[in-house]
């Protein structure tokens, strides 16, 4: 409590009170009048009078502005000798350092407790300009910090704010226009940006919605139809577009972030600008770009109008867009990850403004400490080995005038498997390199014969069944007779991995020869025992298990020459 005192008299004990002496303009302890006093006596100024009370020795007020020291332990004072008597040493006067000091600790102490309340209501206000969107099991349901993730970033033709007339569709709900599965590798040393075609044809599922009273209802699927229309139309929402990305290339996403035209103005803003580069000058009178031939800053409505048009580079069509916008996000990684950005305090500062505000994710990473968890990890990737490229695609057959593209299945697949298992698209650090070496080890040596092979499966996450489908294929048509159904796993596995004795790697090396497991799969560790009781391998079916006898073939390597690919490292110029 202050000098002043917003509480009652008799709350305070006076005997450890600082108060201001108006004579020397300092803050002295005043003592309580049980204190000893001195035996000589003087002349005494009365206390004035406090709320009606009787003059005496009360607290004094303070000066407006000035911090009270913290209370100090009582003491008795030394009586003062006699005129004329040699006593005891008198009491020094407390110096101008320990009043600093008692004057800078209080004054932290507040600045911190402070400080500390600021921050939780700036987080809480940062929190509420996240929107979310309860997607159901089309996400997964939190973000782990210790495995590779699977991002899909949908940009909206939706129009909101003001400046947006010339983009879009007027009055659309909302349609996947630009769609970027970003899959940032479990050890973090690379990352890989696969735009998606707006007119890529698809077959959008059926999927489950939840309804603004709280109850869910099923949107019937299509087929044969854009892949921007899977959000928006007949009340789709991202995670339609969530399950259109996993049935089109297999990749299951695992959270989903959605920005509006305004995202662009407002996060280049926040950084001051983003440079870009064309090869020619622009002069696109429908967008109303006009950049000058080279480098150039874009920010705001300009920045927009960059990654909008269509009319200003190769063909204007729509791959081409998608070429401008990944060298634009390339620019756009770079300026945020700068040190000019990461040591500014008001950069930063609307930086969180503008991304929180202008984003909508899955409620798991609907928290301002989960997306700045997610943040960070993605900072851990080395912008040169953020690789962006686009799903592989050719004319549609089926349109004498091309509109539309398919996926090119000559090419797509193969990019699609190196995503789903973690496979880099540009070279790692030596380390990486080795443990590759490692793994791939793992499936070279000598190989035992089939009738050897002891195995017990586990189904962790397989399709009901599919334990005992295994078993059987194994045992009537591989020769695998030293096998058995050892039940479900305690959880759920993504991908099937295969678990060794060291003594038994010959043994592994035979069932990953009839299943095409990778040596990513193989895990050496221990053996189970058996119902015959002798040692066994385990071998646990993920959500990648494709049926009994289909193998699995993961790929280990990615493919090279992808038509296209980029990283986030490198200055493109526009053409």
């Amino acid at each position: 409590m202050d000098a002043q005192g917003h509480g009652r008299a008799n709350d305070v004990d006076p005997a450890d009170q600082w108060v201001l002496n108006p004579t020397t303009g300092e803050y002295e302890l005043r003592l309580a009048p049980t204190a000893p006093q001195s035996p000589v006596p003087g002349p005494r100024r009365a206390a004035p009078a406090r709320n009606g009370a009787p003059g005496g020795r009360t607290t004094a007020p303070v000066a407006p502005g000035r911090d009270v020291p913290p209370p100090r332990r009582r003491r008795d004072v030394p009586e003062e000798p006699l005129p004329g008597r040699r006593g005891r040493r008198p009491v020094k006067k407390k110096s101008n350092a320990k009043k600093a000091l008692l004057w800078t600790g209080g004054t932290m102490a507040f600045v911190l407790v402070a400080g500390a309340t600021t921050g939780w209501f700036y987080l809480k206000h940062l929190e509420d300009n996240v929107g979310t969107t309860d997607v159901g099991d089309a996400a997964a349901s939190s973000f782990s910090k210790d495995e590779a993730f699977d991002i899909l970033v949908i940009g909206t033709d939706k129009r909101t704010g003001e400046g947006n007339d010339g983009y879009g569709d007027k009055g659309s709900v909302g349609h996947a226009d630009t769609n970027i599965l970003l899959h940032v590798a479990k050890d973090r040393s690379n990352a890989t940006a696969l735009s998606i075609p707006r007119d890529l044809i698809v077959d959008i599922p059926d999927c489950r919605t939840k309804q603004e009273d709280g109850s869910d209802t099923v949107v019937p699927g299509q087929d044969g139809v854009r892949f921007n229309r899977s959000l928006g139309e007949r009340g789709r929402d991202a995670g339609c577009t969530m399950r259109t990305v996993e049935a089109a290339t297999g990749i299951k996403p695992d959270h989903f972030v959605m920005a509006d035209f305004n995202a662009v103005k407002t996060l280049t803003s926040a950084v001051d600008g983003v440079k870009v580069c064309v090869e020619k000058a622009v002069d696109d009178k429908q967008s109303k770009l006009k950049l000058p031939a080279g480098e150039s800053k874009v920010e705001g409505e300009q920045a927009l109008a960059f990654v909008r048009t269509r009319h200003a580079f190769g063909n204007a069509g729509d791959l081409d867009r998608i070429k401008v916008q990944q060298q634009f996000l390339g620019s756009l990684m770079r300026k945020m990850t700068s040190g000019d950005t990461l040591t500014s305090p008001t950069k930063l500062w609307k930086l969180a403004e503008a991304a929180t505000d202008a984003l909508t994710v899955d409620k798991a990473i609907g928290h301002v400490g989960t997306l700045k968890d997610i943040a960070l990890e993605l900072k851990k990737v080395p912008t040169k080995n953020i690789s962006f490229m686009t799903v592989p695609v050719k004319d549609n057959p089926a349109e004498t005038v091309h509109a539309t593209v398919v996926v090119d299945e000559s090419q797509a697949p193969a990019i699609f498997e190196a995503i789903k298992n973690d496979v880099s698209f540009t070279e790692v650090k030596t380390e990486q390199k080795k443990e590759k070496a490692e793994i791939a080890a793992r499936l070279k040596g000598t190989r035992s014969a089939a009738s050897d092979v002891r195995v017990s499966i586990l189904n962790g996450g397989a399709p009901g069944g599919s334990a005992q489908q295994q078993l059987a294929y194994l045992q009537t048509e591989a020769g695998v007779t030293k096998s058995d159904n050892a039940g479900n796993a305690e959880a759920p596995f993504a991908r099937t991995t295969l678990e060794y004795d060291p003594d038994q790697a010959d043994q592994a090396r035979r069932l990953a020869d009839i299943m095409g497991l990778s040596g990513a799969a193989l895990k050496p560790g221990k053996s189970v025992t058996n119902a015959q009781g002798l040692p066994a391998m385990t071998l646990t079916l993920g959500k990648d298990f494709k049926g009994a006898g289909v193998k699995l073939n993961a790929a280990t390597t990615a493919p090279v020459n992808v038509a296209g690919k980029s990283t986030a490292d490198k200055v493109q110029c526009a053409s």
